[in-house]
């Protein structure tokens, strides 16, 4: 006897398999599409022009680092120190604020090219003539959340897909087993995952987290990387099966670009299960080089183990790393206590940076790394309380290091107290801008169309900054 609903069972197979099997039968067909034209949208693609850098890692300081207390110093802060400022305040600030507040830190000039660094960092001051320092940043929120979204998104009101996206849209990855674009210890506050997310770019772009920022990096994994009750023999048998439930179905339904995006996440998701901890893996690192980074002192340790992470992904082929540094504790967010908070925070990057860039430069792969470090804004130059600094927006510093920049320079400037971007002004679009030219992508022609009108990274702005090249 035929059962009569088989057709209706068979329907239903089918249907449910569009949302998994499919999807295995899509990757494969891409796969062997990629061995007979040698490319895909996932895997590297050639740059649009010669590129100066081939990857970058984002140094990221949560909470707004000051910058007349780290990379821009100003004499007359100490001068007038308990005076009101001698200018208008902006328009709208996030708190109170009173009279000018001078820096509990002094700053020496260091290195051949002599620039100015604050005593908080006395390691990273020996690579000073690797640093581009860029002083003359401004964006146009004083909330950490808008512009925490505005500095990795290029957009501080709407869901845009963040920087390392567009990066691995534009240039795809060099290793088919890791994700292009990788976010370790990431806060998951102010914009959280559309900080690191794809929004209407391919799904393949997406960052993936490593843990996130309330955990030690010792205990961050990508969640569920190993399947505890299936061998990786049948997951692969598994997928082989579900390929052949689809094989019907794609005679008729033709390519499907979010179907194609999931089906590559599931593909490369097989795959890292064998990479990913390999490449997290810190235990094949020699003692030289565990110290290099801080790893072994309580303070630095969990910094320096996220840097050295970073520099594994880099030399494994993958297109953008940043790494967090942030707590629930202090972060950069100083309305108080500013020589407690900085004093903490910039003891517990200080080496591990400097140890990144000497690992870097040693490796050869500074060279074509392009290193970026800051937060999502700075600080005033203005008392909040007696003893910290509010947000601020209007003027602050962030610097670059390898990747084509010219090292042992400053660009742009402050005015003389630190609160506005005034010489060489530098508004986060010309940042991104010229991020994606070093790494040989136009920032006009890295477009997608997405409902009815062609996005970028910089929106309808953004200027390129080619004096800092090298």
């Amino acid at each position: 006897m035929i059962d009569a609903s088989l057709p209706h069972r068979r329907r239903l197979l089918q249907t449910a398999a569009l949302g998994f099997g499919h999807l295995a039968f899509q990757a494969l067909l891409h796969r062997d599409a990629q061995a007979a034209t040698g490319a895909s949208s996932q895997t590297a693609q050639p740059p649009m022009f010669p590129a100066r850098a081939r990857r970058i890692v984002f140094l990221f300081m949560k909470g707004g680092p000051s910058h007349v207390d780290t990379f821009d110093p100003k004499p007359l802060l100490n001068r007038d120190h308990g005076k009101p400022l001698p200018f208008d305040l902006p328009r709208v600030t996030f708190a109170k604020q009173g009279a000018l507040l001078r820096s509990p830190w002094s700053f020496r000039r260091c290195g051949e090219s002599g620039l100015p660094v604050s005593e908080l960092f006395p390691h990273v001051s020996r690579h000073v003539d690797n640093l581009c320092i860029l002083r003359s940043l401004h964006g146009t929120n004083p909330a950490h959340g808008g512009a925490l979204l505005k500095l990795h998104t290029g957009s501080d009101q709407f869901v845009r897909p963040s920087m390392g996206a567009w990066v691995t849209y534009g240039l795809g990855t060099e290793n088919e087993n890791l994700p292009a674009f990788i976010t370790i210890c990431p806060t998951l506050a102010h914009g959280g995952v559309n900080n690191w997310g794809a929004a209407f770019l391919p799904a393949y772009c997406q960052g993936t987290p490593i843990g996130n920022a309330s955990q030690p990096v010792t205990q961050a994994a990508v969640r569920h990387i190993r399947n505890p009750r299936r061998p990786l023999q049948d997951q692969r048998r598994q997928l082989d099966f579900l390929r052949t439930l689809n094989a019907r179905h794609l005679q008729t339904a033709g390519p499907h670009a979010l179907l194609e995006g999931r089906l590559q996440s599931f593909e490369l998701a097989f795959r890292m299960q064998s990479a990913m901890p390999e490449a997290q893996d810190l235990s094949a690192e020699s003692e030289a080089t565990m110290k290099l980074y801080g790893i072994d002192n309580a303070v630095t340790e969990n910094f320096g183990r996220q840097c050295l992470m970073a520099r594994r992904f880099l030399e494994r082929g993958v297109r953008f790393v940043q790494v967090t540094h942030s707590d629930s504790e202090v972060q950069w967010d100083q309305h108080s206590n500013l020589y407690h908070g900085h004093t903490k925070n910039a003891a517990e990057v200080d080496r591990p940076i400097a140890g990144f860039l000497t690992d870097l430069k040693a490796r050869g792969l500074l060279d074509d790394t392009l290193v970026l470090w800051g937060g999502e804004f700075g600080r005033t130059p203005t008392a909040q309380g007696s003893d910290g600094r509010d947000h601020n927006p209007h003027g602050f510093t962030m610097w670059m290091a390898g990747g084509g920049v010219k090292g042992g320079m400053a660009w742009g400037a402050t005015d003389e107290y630190g609160y506005y971007a005034t010489e060489n002004r530098m508004h986060i679009h010309d940042l991104h801008a010229t991020i994606l030219h070093l790494l040989g992508l136009d920032h006009e022609r890295l477009t997608f169309r997405h409902a009815g009108r062609d996005f970028r990274l910089t929106d309808v702005a953004g200027r390129v900054v080619t004096d800092i090249f090298a």
